[in-house]
């Protein structure tokens, strides 16, 4: 029987909830119960079942081991040695097997520590076992000999001399160099590895406590679950009190705006990659109750954090008690080549929660609301080009006009989980293979009769303001662009309803375009229920209601099927309207709400200016200049 089974709830303590720390102890010491099986004989890789990541089964065995490792670590480290599973005997065993012969052809070897380009996943996974080490070194790493800690080392090593990929990546040559130096054998190259980290993390923060992971605008759990989370913890760890000053200003104040992105029923927001590290997100949420660099409650904190654990342990995250890849089950659609069966043990970072002693309180406060389940509002997050919706049914939904996972000049295509208008805390978006849900397409014919759609991707971000964001990008064709041609992409939100208006620059008037709303996924056809009107699109199912209506400029409405569903479902639905490009915009109403939305707004389209008028009162005007690539101005 699962020990988290056996934990009573505590609604006095937790009414959030329901969880204490000794849920959390259970759920940390469930998952290493559950991964042992799958431990080679030396305990030296944990090679769990599941089609191999392109790194390969040897790689994917290493990261079973160092991710469930850190795991083990926060668990004994957070009762002060206690280990009543033995789980740290069984990791100094694969510690000594896996680093006696690396690169060796047999069953316990981990691979070297190779640059990027090279293979160099062992790198990301040198991290956690080093910083696994810091936090357990007088249980575990004080009680090698001399000989085996050098032999750990030279692995290590192999981190600090290889060269990483050009972003969060450094910071693990940087945990390993810490964790060195904690332990006595820091030198120059130790150094040279963390003045290294800490001078591109200066070089990727974009203000307000944001980080970009590595240049141009690349804003996803990221942020928090690593460019914040080893900084702060090398700070904490090695007592650098200036740098805990300044990186622990950072995440205070990150985390005023990123703790809004997590749902009222705990879910984080699903956008950007690996999401498949689940509850993960939640980690930056433990450095800042941890270190007291956080602007919320320890109540507050708490309910984020038990929030974010239960509420994938409690929706199918797990088959036969191992973390699969996906959200809640299986999705290989939104799931990363480069993951493999233990990737989603990094959901370890939220145990960095366990780090808080038992008279913390972290653990002694009584749970209180998260921002999530508060009245209606909206937050720019000027750096990242986002505006994070929140409303009382406690979904939250982010505009995205500013994350972008191309390169600065060079797009790559529209990846899904950076490239939508749009992302939420219960919706998924679908897959590349199925029609695009929240985003706007320009369409021409190929020159046989046959379509190309232009799609949304390399997008420049406009400007975010109160209860607004905008962004303009160049339509993207297969083969190259239609020449001049941009997009002008204006939100504004108030309460569930959002307004969207685009503006066509240089697009031949005539062109076919089309926009798209928020898709609802579930596991059957018929669990989902559309209602279709001459230009209003309605989806129903899974306890929400997906609202698309056209204002101007769109004269079709229809409702597309995405087989491929989302990582919410197995078969999706997305709503969708068809139009002209022309001289004035066009607008649409859409709405995604787990409670009736309300009236929708009263948006009046007068040439080149939209207003929009809200059932609170609230009124809001877009104009838009004259000239292409002028910026809109938006009042309320």
């Amino acid at each position: 029987m699962p020990l988290l089974t056996q934990v009573p709830e505590d609604r006095a303590l937790s009414p959030v909830t329901g969880w204490t720390r000794a849920h959390w102890l259970a759920a940390a010491d469930d998952l290493l119960l559950a991964v042992r099986p799958w431990a080679t004989p030396g305990f030296g890789r944990l090679d769990l079942p599941g089609e191999p990541a392109r790194a390969g089964w040897v790689c994917d065995g290493l990261e079973g081991f160092a991710r469930t490792f850190l795991t083990a670590a926060l668990r004994v480290a957070g009762t002060g040695g206690q280990d009543p599973h033995g789980h740290l005997d069984h990791y100094r065993r694969g510690l000594l097997a896996g680093t006696r012969t690396p690169g060796a052809d047999d069953a316990e070897s981990w691979p070297p520590v190779r640059s990027a380009r090279d293979g160099g996943q062992p790198m990301v996974e040198s991290a956690s076992i080093a910083l696994a080490l810091d936090l357990t070194r007088e249980w575990l790493w004080d009680g090698l000999s001399g000989a085996e800690q050098d032999r750990v080392e030279d692995w290590l090593r192999g981190s600090l001399r290889h060269e990483p990929a050009p972003n969060n990546w450094y910071l693990f040559p940087l945990a390993v160099a810490s964790f060195l130096t904690g332990a006595g054998r820091g030198d120059a190259e130790t150094e040279r590895a963390v003045d290294r980290g800490l001078e591109l993390l200066e070089g990727w923060y974009r203000g307000q406590g944001w980080y970009s992971d590595g240049d141009g605008r690349v804003f996803d759990h990221y942020v928090g679950w690593a460019l914040h989370l080893y900084p702060v913890l090398h700070a904490h760890l090695r007592a650098d009190t200036d740098l805990a000053q300044r990186v622990g200003g950072r995440l205070r104040e990150f985390l005023e705006v990123f703790a809004r992105t997590f749902d009222a029923n705990g879910a984080p927001l699903h956008q950007g990659r690996s999401l498949t590290y689940r509850f993960a997100a939640a980690g930056s949420v433990a450095a800042g109750a941890l270190t007291g660099a956080t602007p919320w409650s320890p109540g507050v904190s708490r309910s984020l954090l038990s929030g974010a654990v239960r509420h994938f342990l409690d929706r199918g995250a797990r088959r036969e008690g191992l973390f699969v890849r996906g959200w809640y089950g299986p999705h290989a659609a939104t799931v990363q080549d480069y993951s493999g069966p233990g990737s989603p043990y990094w959901l370890s970072k939220a145990f960095v929660a366990l780090l808080a002693p038992a008279d913390h309180p972290l653990w002694t406060a009584v749970e209180e609301p998260v921002p999530a389940a508060g009245p209606a509002r909206t937050t720019p997050v000027a750096p990242a080009g986002w505006l994070v919706q929140n409303t009382p049914d406690g979904l939250v939904r982010v505009h995205n006009h500013g994350s972008d996972h191309s390169r600065p000049g060079q797009p790559t295509g529209a990846d899904p989980l950076y490239a939508r208008l749009a992302y939420s805390t219960r919706t998924g978006p679908t897959s590349a293979a199925n029609v695009a849900d929240n985003t706007v397409v320009v369409h021409r014919e190929d020159g046989s009769g046959g379509p190309r759609d232009g799609v949304r991707a390399g997008f420049d971000p406009v400007g975010t303001g109160a209860g607004w964001a905008a962004s303009r990008h160049r339509p993207l064709f297969p083969g190259g662009h239609l020449p001049q041609a941009r997009v002008l992409s204006v939100l504004v939100a108030r309460g569930a309803w959002e307004v969207r208006v685009f503006a066509w620059e240089a697009v031949p008037a005539g062109t076919a375009v089309s926009a798209t709303g928020w898709a609802l996924a579930a596991a059957r056809p018929e669990d989902l229920v559309a209602d279709v009107g001459a230009r209003t699109v309605q989806v129903a199912g899974a306890g929400l209601r997906s609202v698309f209506t056209a204002v101007a400029g769109f004269d079709v409405a229809d409702v597309v099927r995405a087989p491929a569903g989302t990582a919410f479902g197995a078969w999706a639905l997305v709503p969708r309207l068809r139009g002209a490009a022309g001289g004035s915009p066009a607008v649409v109403s859409a709405a995604l709400s787990a409670q009736d939305p309300g009236p929708a707004p009263d948006v009046v389209v007068t040439g080149r200016e939209v207003s929009a008028a809200f059932a609170d009162g609230a009124r809001c005007r877009i104009t838009l200049a004259s000239a292409a690539g002028d910026d809109p101005v938006v009042e309320w």
